[in-house]
């Protein structure tokens, strides 16, 4: 439960900073009819910004999405190998689950 907030979190995050990016662009966009050295020159280092941005967003979701495939893959090697204690640690779970739902 606490990995698929984090995962939510994550997600969240990134969906927001790919929203942040894409503004910032249209805006950079909107600048284009300003003149002038000190504009272009501003507009430039945007522009840098957010290919560094990019690319930054990029390798993050990468590695986000490598370490998620290997804690599936080391999960599903663990319930493969011990069965019987997957379902002894689901079985406690989930009756636990349910104890604490009845008090309520």
């Amino acid at each position: 439960m606490a990995s698929k907030t984090a995962k939510t979190a994550q997600e969240v995050l990134m969906a927001d900073f790919q929203a942040l990016v894409t503004d910032t662009e249209r805006l950079l966009e909107h600048t284009a009819t300003l003149a002038g050295d000190q504009a272009d020159e501003l507009r430039e280092k945007i522009h840098d910004s957010l290919l560094k941005a990019r690319e930054t967003l990029q390798l993050t979701e990468d590695s986000l999405r490598q370490r998620s495939q290997a804690a599936v893959t080391a999960a599903e090697d663990y319930v493969q190998s011990n069965p019987w204690q997957s379902v002894g640690i689901a079985a406690g779970v989930g009756f636990l689950i349910g104890l604490l739902a009845t008090r309520r």
